[in-house]
C-alpha cells in the first residue's frame, strides 16, 4: 500500500529481520508458487509486536503457508503458551516444521494439516488471538467458527482485507475471492459484539476485538 521509497524508509526504521525469517522468506520465493502469500518483514514485525502486546497463552492461525507468520506470532506467546496453526497443503508440512525448529518455536506450535472448516470445530478454546489468512472465499465462515472460541476481550486479525485494492473496484464485485473479503469486512464491521479497525499495511489487516460484555 506504500510507494517503494516510503516502504524502504519504514523498513529501515523497523527492527531488523532475523536470519531465520530472512532465509524462510528467500526459500519461499525460490521453492513455491504464489510466494507473495508469505507475510514478510514489515507485516511479520507488526504481528510479533501485536502478539507481544497481548501476551497470549493460546493463538489460532488459519493458513500457515510456509510458517513465517506463525513464527512471528509465537514469539509473543507467554511462557508455556501454544499456537495451533492449520494448513491445507500437506506438501508443505516438512518445510514448515523444519523452520519452526530453526526458529526455536517448534515446542510451542502445533501444526494441523487439513481443511480449517473441519479442524477448527475439533480444537478447544479459548483463544486469546486468532489470525485468519486462509481461503479468502471462506473468511466469513472462519470468523463465525472461531468467534465463540475467542475469549471475551480477545482478538481476531485477518490478512488481505484490502485485496490489492479490488474491494473498491466495481470490476471485481463478482470475483469470488473479492466477494469473500468484502462480505467478511462488512460482517465484522456490523457485528455489535466487536470493535474493529483496518490497518492499511501491506494488503490490509483487519483488527477485531471481542467485547467483554
Amino acid at each position: 500500500m506504500f510507494d517503494k521509497n516510503l516502504e524502504k524508509y519504514i523498513l529501515a526504521h523497523t527492527r531488523g529481520e532475523d536470519e531465520v525469517l530472512a532465509d524462510l522468506y528467500r526459500k519461499t520465493h525460490i521453492k513455491f508458487v504464489n510466494p507473495n502469500m508469505v507475510s514478510g518483514h514489515l507485516q511479520g514485525a507488526i504481528l510479533t509486536m501485536i502478539s507481544n502486546m497481548i501476551a497470549p497463552e493460546k493463538i489460532l492461525e488459519i493458513g500457515t503457508f510456509t510458517g513465517y507468520s506463525a513464527i512471528c506470532l509465537a514469539r509473543g506467546l507467554k511462557k508455556n503458551g501454544c499456537l495451533d496453526t492449520i494448513e491445507i497443503n500437506d506438501e508443505l508440512e516438512g518445510f514448515i516444521l523444519s523452520y519452526f525448529k530453526k526458529a526455536g518455536v517448534e515446542k510451542q506450535i502445533n501444526l494441523h494439516i487439513g481443511n480449517a472448516l473441519d479442524l477448527v470445530k475439533e480444537l478447544p478454546g479459548s483463544y486469546d488471538l486468532v489470525f485468519i489468512d486462509g481461503d479468502k472465499r471462506e473468511y466469513s465462515a472462519y470468523y463465525n467458527l472461531v468467534f465463540e472460541k475467542v475469549r471475551p476481550g480477545g482478538f481476531i486479525i485477518a490478512d488481505n482485507v484490502l485485496w490489492g485494492g479490488k474491494v473498491t473496484d466495481p470490476e471485481y464485485k463478482n470475483d469470488p475471492f473479492t466477494k469473500g473479503i468484502m462480505e467478511f469486512n462488512e460482517l465484522v464491521h456490523i457485528d455489535i459484539r466487536t470493535e474493529n479497525v483496518i490497518l492499511p499495511v501491506r494488503d490490509g489487516l483487519m483488527l477485531c476485538k471481542k467485547k467483554e460484555v
